[in-house]
């Protein structure tokens, strides 16, 4: 990775600039800050963790509060989600998609408060929020969700498989593993039964009874995907009190993710 990973390279943009809106041929006020620069700037936070009054301007990525405002046009937009997919349908045409399995998992993010925030189940004086997660069997984000800290992980399980079609091979977008590994967080009869209807196999430990012998080794793989996405430091720490402008960083660091996966597979 280069030493200023904001930096976006002419690769990664050919795929990000049709995605974003156009603006109007005879907008009032002066001309808008490049769209590339505002990414980087965007990248900038999303990386280093600093508020967007401490953008610095002479990095030319124009003021924090531009940055902000490009930020929420293109969430509204769905620019970053529809990135998301672009990078899996690629990673699925290469076969780096391992749909033989796919690890949900949900470690508490911090935050200082906002929307989608409630009692953290560790402290209750604590606010916070969640990170619901899903990954293929390589540990490709495919779908995250934030909650607040108090939402039980089990209540997030069927909302976490509805995984959006992925393209990138002959025939119908594929949109479900063959199995779903959880730990005990995921415990649910009700669960297994729509799994099964699903044509997904559960494979979640039960309460009261031993792990599922060799789970934890095909489940370190998500842990290690939250590892990667709480390396973006605005994520590690939630400070967007709105819940769609955090969701926009959310799928810029899951887009990410998938491109260094795209650029770096495993031998």
């Amino acid at each position: 990775m280069s030493n200023k990973p904001w930096i976006v390279d002419d690769e990664l943009w050919a795929r990000i600039e049709p995605l974003l809106p156009a603006w109007p041929e005879r907008s009032p006020g002066p001309r808008p800050v490049d769209d590339r620069r505002c990414l980087q700037g965007i990248l900038f936070v999303l990386y280093t963790g600093i508020t967007w009054q401490q953008l610095p301007l002479e990095l030319g990525f124009g003021s924090g509060q531009t940055c902000w405002r490009r930020l929420g046009r293109w969430q509204q937009a769905g620019v970053f989600e529809a990135l998301h997919r672009i990078l899996l349908a690629e990673l699925n045409a290469a076969g780096l998609i391992d749909w033989t399995r796919a690890c949900v998992d949900a470690p508490r993010a911090r935050e200082k408060g906002g929307e989608a925030t409630g009692p953290s189940p560790v402290d209750r004086r604590k606010t916070g929020s969640k990170h619901h997660l899903i990954s293929d069997g390589g540990g490709i984000p495919f779908h995250v969700i934030t909650t607040a800290a108090n939402v039980n992980d089990v209540t997030q399980t069927l909302a976490l498989v509805g995984v959006p079609p992925v393209a990138g091979r002959v025939g119908h977008p594929r949109k479900r593993p063959d199995a779903l590994l959880g730990d005990k967080g995921y415990d649910s009869n009700p669960n297994r039964r729509e799994l099964r209807k699903r044509r997904i196999l559960p494979v979640i430990s039960r309460k009261g009874a031993p792990d599922i012998l060799g789970l934890g080794k095909l489940r370190y793989v998500v842990e290690q995907t939250f590892a990667q996405l709480h390396q973006f430091k605005r994520l590690a720490v939630r400070r967007e009190r709105r819940l769609d402008l955090h969701n926009a960083f959310v799928s810029l660091a899951c887009a990410l993710i998938c491109w260094r996966r795209l650029n770096n597979p495993p031998s």
